[in-house]
């Protein structure tokens, strides 16, 4: 690339990132997150000139490059709110939460599928992408209500953090199945025995380089330099890229490397206190601000709006699987005796919302050919309706019931504030 392409891609990149900061003034006043304006003004550009130019021979690698940092950072701060000892702690009711509003639209996403005529695995697939939820877009708005410790944010907040694991197995999955695919694709039989015990020897080193990471070298690392936040991310940068390498060495895809890095460097962050803290926002800034919205760009520009007119009927039954699921799931807790009616509501829809790990996960199946932009189109489709929308109910059941909700203090809640800042 050229100095006149480079400055080029500068201009486009500024004119998308400007209607996406004007769309946010908007978006903002409606409790939606302004990640998601990235979408909507890269899907109209997608039909302009400038759309066309991002996706040219001469600009798209870079611009696809930059598109797969924002995945890896985006995944690394998922990571980086994964509290082992938390998980620990969370007992009960949390867990049937979490098991029930993953499983039932998962059973339903695969329903939907099978129904629709596509096959067994990647019905199962794509019923993982039902399981996800953005608990970020929802803590914010209950913080605001000041409904954090109550029962209904201790089941969000709870269920979020469970859920978190499900999401980092949901990515490892995929990406396995698409290396596996890959090598069965090939047409090379001879060297699949090979191939197999060279994936196997490189999840081993993986696990291993982690591993020793966890007990001794992250650590060590940390103390070579002063306690400040620029050391702390510059260290964070070093364990992603490295444990991004060797996952995908290991064919099991960068993105399950970028996920462990970022709970590998939680424990870092807790002990360096408001270096920590610190380190997290700007890591956040960064991700949010810049790569995040490059990579929800990229995401924009590869959705297929005219098929998804023709044909919305995929993205509404995916949609629906997620929006009926999971409040169905939490129904269920009503007769166990863990919530009254007005809470299993504002918790069941509370816990729709979905914007990051299932649009990843749609983006590694199509780099890799495993679906059409059709059945791409309708996974973004429904991820952003869930976006769109649980925010705006969710307000709406909060300003109806609020006083109700804050009769039910909920028991040891730890503090949230630092996993979910408000954007």
């Amino acid at each position: 690339m050229n100095e006149a392409q480079i400055g080029e891609l500068l201009l486009e990149l500024t004119l998308l990132f400007a209607a996406t900061y004007l769309l946010g003034a908007l978006l903002t006043r409606l409790r939606i997150p302004v990640i998601l304006g990235a979408i909507f003004v890269a899907m109209a550009a997608h039909y302009t000139p400038l759309g066309a130019r991002l996706q040219s021979a001469e600009l798209y690698p870079v611009f696809s490059f930059l598109a797969d940092l924002g995945v890896l950072l985006l995944l690394f701060f998922i990571g980086l709110q994964i509290d082992m000892q938390e998980m620990r702690r969370q007992r009960g009711p949390i867990v049937w939460l979490t098991v029930l509003n993953t499983m039932l639209p998962f059973l339903l996403g695969v329903a939907v599928m099978l129904g629709l005529g596509y096959g067994w695995t990647l019905a199962f697939v794509i019923g993982l992408t039902r399981m996800p939820t953005a608990e970020a877009v929802i803590v914010p708005i209950l913080d605001e209500f000041n409904l954090i410790r109550t029962r209904v944010g201790h089941f969000i907040v709870g269920a979020g953090v469970l859920d978190d694991v499900i999401e980092v197995f949901m990515v490892a999955f995929v990406s396995v199945w698409i290396g596996e695919r890959s090598l069965s694709a090939s047409g090379v039989v001879g060297l699949i025995e090979n191939d197999v015990l060279k994936i196997t020897l490189g999840i081993g080193l993986f696990l291993l380089v982690a591993w020793l990471g966890h007990r001794w070298l992250i650590p060590w690392l940390a103390g070579l330099l002063p306690r400040r936040m620029r050391y702390l991310v510059m260290l964070s940068v070093l364990v992603l890229f490295a444990l991004g390498g060797i996952s995908e060495s290991a064919s099991l895809s960068m993105v399950v490397g970028a996920i462990v890095a970022g709970v590998l460097m939680r424990p870092t962050y807790n002990r360096l206190g408001s270096v920590g803290e610190g380190a997290t926002q700007a890591i956040r800034g960064v991700t949010y601000g810049f790569f995040g919205l490059i990579f929800f760009f990229w995401v924009g520009l590869s959705v297929d709006l005219e098929g998804l007119l023709h044909e919305p009927e995929l993205a509404l039954l995916l949609f629906a699987a997620t929006f009926v699921g999971k409040p169905l799931g939490t129904f269920l807790l009503v007769p166990m005796g863990h919530l009254a009616v007005r809470e299993a509501w504002v918790v069941g829809i509370g816990i729709n919302a979905q914007l990051t790990t299932e649009i990843i996960v749609a983006k590694l199946l199509l780099d890799a050919k495993l679906i059409d932009e059709h059945l791409f189109t309708a996974l973004v489709t429904a991820s952003s309706l869930s976006t769109l929308l649980v925010p705006l109910i969710f307000t709406g059941l909060i300003r109806r019931w609020g006083h109700d909700l804050k009769r039910h203090p909920a028991p040891h809640l730890p503090d949230i504030r630092r996993r979910f800042p408000d954007d």
